[in-house]
């Protein structure tokens, strides 16, 4: 039973390990997906910025 023993615990190892990669990759994934729209709205933002700036720059000229 030795070796049986240690080739089931080698499996449930591996198979513990895999569930905590998978888990990881979910949680990259999720984190991926909050810095891709954190991203988008600094865009906005900055692009937001330059129009004001413009703007403002526009009027003084007039």
């Amino acid at each position: 039973m030795g070796v049986t023993d240690r080739v089931w615990g080698a499996l449930t190892s591996m198979i513990k390990l895999e569930d905590r990669v998978v888990r990881q990759s979910e949680m990259i994934k999720t984190q991926q997906d909050k810095i891709e729209n954190l991203t988008e709205r600094v865009i906005k933002l900055e692009t937001t910025l330059e129009l004001l700036m413009r703007a403002s720059e526009f009027k003084k000229l007039k």
